[in-house]
Formats: structure tokens, C-alpha cells, sequence
């Protein structure tokens, strides 16, 4: 694929480490590509980073037409850059892509645009432990006519972040409340795909959540509003009675590569792992039987976030004396240490630029 370049001529000064936070500063290009039916995809540039326009008829502006990825690029000591598992996040995004009616992106080109965006954007890669640059990849649909179809016309983009240690001041277990009215999806909908609408339709029930003292919820399925799925914008994970139980992939599930890859470490570490249907029920029975060790969410942002209390209704359990579990340290240890290349990766998740 050729990418055409026209670098900044205006560079912005790197913002200080210990003030990045998630989000909120971003490097200085953007990366671009058309797609059109008939031609396919198209006029690969990196442009400097600013505003875009869009018809106001856009199909991502009236029907959602819209997925996302996020991974980052982490610094390693020796100075060298590196990503985690990108190969993964690609697949997923086309995954997303064929869902939602979008086209897809050759897992070469995919992985070339990124290796040439982040050599571009290397200096903006912080070098303390924690943080890392956040890249952003997300395609949408720019259709400039109002009716319902496939699309026809889409944009692909690439903007990346630097961020900040998700865990500036140690790892605290969070609190959890179980959401009982709200679903997030169904079986059979847009679930296991990255797409904004999953992240609007949370948002309702995160903010009851944020009022009562809670970071985040812990949703039940959309059909029989009784089986664990996800907790906020993670996977969740939980050791009960010795056993370490995630909910099963349905379809109304994101599959998680940092979900995966717990799963990969805990079967190294000799520990099995039951993928599998949790209902609300077991999990409270462990809970007042004392059987309920640990419970962590996983995910690209904090790679796994202890839970450390958790709430259905009018009660409240606390898990493991509120404090984080020695297994999810453990987890949290070896992921990050292989992100920043501190750990050995012997599983070959490591992508060296």
C-alpha cells in the first residue's frame, strides 16, 4: 500500500508525563483513507492532525454506521518501540466491520498503516512505566444520502493519544453495581462488535451507577436478564471456590483480547479456566458463602481493574477484604510487564517496530 505523508509544519511540544490522563492530548497527524463501492479503498495519506467535514446527510450521523478499535504502543527501556497483539485488534475490527455492514481492511495493510503511523509518531511514545500511546483506529460510514442501505461510501481513520498511567497512585479495587433494569445488548444483536451505539446505550446506567458511589456496572444478558456479561467497558473474570470463571462469548459479548490473554497466562500458570454461563444467583450464593476469592475486570485501558466490592439492589459485598487479590496482581504483573517489555513474552504476542 502506498501512503502518502505531509508531515506538520507547525510540531507541538510534548505534554508532560504526569499530567496525559486518557484522551485529551493528541499527536500531530491523522491518518486517512476513502472507500468507495467499486473502487475500494483509496488514497492512503497521513495528513496533519484537525477538524474533518462531513455531509450533513453522513450515514454515521443518522444511523450509527460506525466501529472502532483502540491498542497501544508501548516504550521499551532499551528506547525501542512496540506493540501489543495488534494482529488481534485487526481481526476484531473487521469482525466489527462485517456486522455492522462496513467494509474491511486487509490485515497487511491494516498492520503496514499502523507500523508507518506510529514510526511517524514516535516521539509522542511516553517512557514511564504506565503510560503508552493509545491509537485509536475507527472506520464510518459517510453515505451522503438519508436512506437505510449498506454503505457505500466509508472513511477509514487513525489518531493516537498519549496517556497516562491508568494507575497513577496504585492499583485500587473499584465498587461494582450489578444493573438490573438497562441492557447493554442481545444475543443476536451488536454485542461482540466494537460500535459506538454499545458504548451510547451503557451510558444511561453508568451514570445511575456514578450517583450511588459506583465506578461502573456489571451487566446481565438482554434475554433472560439473569447471566453475568460484562462489567463497564471490560470483560470480567472471577475465582470462586478456586475456580476461575469468565462468562462464556454468546454473540452479546466483546470478545477482549486482554480478556484472552488472562485466559492464555492462568492456563500457563496451571490454572483452568471455565468459560462458561455465570447467573447472577451463583455468583451471590458465593458471595454470602464467603466462596468468592477475587473478581477483576480486563481491558486495553487498565489491563485488569481489580473489584472490590460489589452490589445488587439494596446490598453490598465486599470481595477479598476490598483489596486487591494476589492473582489479579499476578495477572496484572505479567501483562504489563510483557506491554513494556520488562517480562519475557514467551507467548509471542510482541510486535517490534
Amino acid at each position: 500500500m502506498e501512503i502518502r505523508i505531509t508531515q506538520t509544519t507547525t510540531p507541538s511540544e510534548l505534554p508532560p508525563e504526569d499530567k496525559l490522563g486518557f484522551g485529551k492530548v493528541f499527536t500531530d497527524h491523522m491518518f486517512l483513507m476513502d472507500y468507495e463501492e467499486g473502487k475500494g479503498w483509496h488514497d492512503a495519506r497521513i495528513e496533519p492532525f484537525g477538524r474533518i467535514t462531513l455531509h450533513p446527510a453522513s450515514t454515521v450521523l443518522h444511523y450509527g454506521a460506525e466501529i472502532f478499535e483502540g491498542l497501544k504502543a508501548y516504550r521499551r527501556k532499551d528506547g525501542g518501540v512496540q506493540l501489543f497483539r495488534p494482529m488481534e485488534n485487526i481481526r476484531r475490527m473487521n469482525n466489527s466491520a462485517e456486522r455492522m455492514s462496513l467494509p474491511q481492511i486487509d490485515e497487511g495493510d491494516m498492520l503496514q498503516i499502523l507500523e508507518t503511523f506510529v514510526r511517524l509518531e514516535e516521539r509522542f511514545v511516553p517512557k514511564s512505566f504506565g503510560t503508552s500511546l493509545y491509537l485509536r483506529p475507527f472506520t464510518f460510514g459517510n453515505d451522503e444520502t438519508l436512506g437505510v442501505h449498506a454503505v457505500k461510501r466509508a472513511t477509514f481513520m487513525l489518531i493516537a493519544s498519549p496517556s497516562g498511567s491508568y494507575y497513577a497512585e496504585g492499583i485500587n479495587p473499584v465498587k461494582i453495581m450489578i444493573e438490573s433494569e438497562d441492557v447493554r445488548t442481545v444475543r443476536g444483536g451488536t454485542g461482540y462488535a466494537k460500535c459506538g451505539g454499545n458504548y451510547a446505550a451503557s451510558t444511561r446506567a453508568g451514570e445511575r451507577a456514578a450517583k450511588k458511589g459506583y465506578s461502573q456496572v456489571l451487566w446481565l444478558d438482554g434475554v433472560e436478564r439473569k447471566y453475568i456479561e460484562e462489567v463497564g467497558a471490560m470483560n470480567v473474570m472471577f475465582k470462586i471456590d478456586g475456580e476461575i470463571v469468565t462468562p462464556a462469548l454468546t454473540g452479546s459479548i466483546l470478545p477482549g483480547i486482554t480478556r484472552k490473554s488472562c485466559i492464555e497466562v492462568l492456563k500457563s500458570l496451571g490454572y483452568a479456566v471455565s468459560e462458561r454461563l455465570l447467573s447472577v444467583d451463583e455468583l451471590l450464593t458465593a458471595m454470602k458463602a464467603g466462596k468468592l476469592e477475587e473478581a477483576w475486570g480486563c481491558g486495553t485501558a487498565a489491563v485488569v481493574s481489580p473489584i472490590g466490592k460489589l452490589a445488587y439492589g439494596d446490598d453490598e459485598y465486599e470481595i477479598g477484604g476490598g483489596k486487591i487479590g494476589p492473582l489479579t496482581q499476578k495477572l496484572y504483573d505479567i501483562l504489563t510487564g510483557i506491554q513494556w517489555g520488562e517480562v519475557e513474552d514467551t507467548f509471542g504476542w510482541i510486535h517490534k517496530l
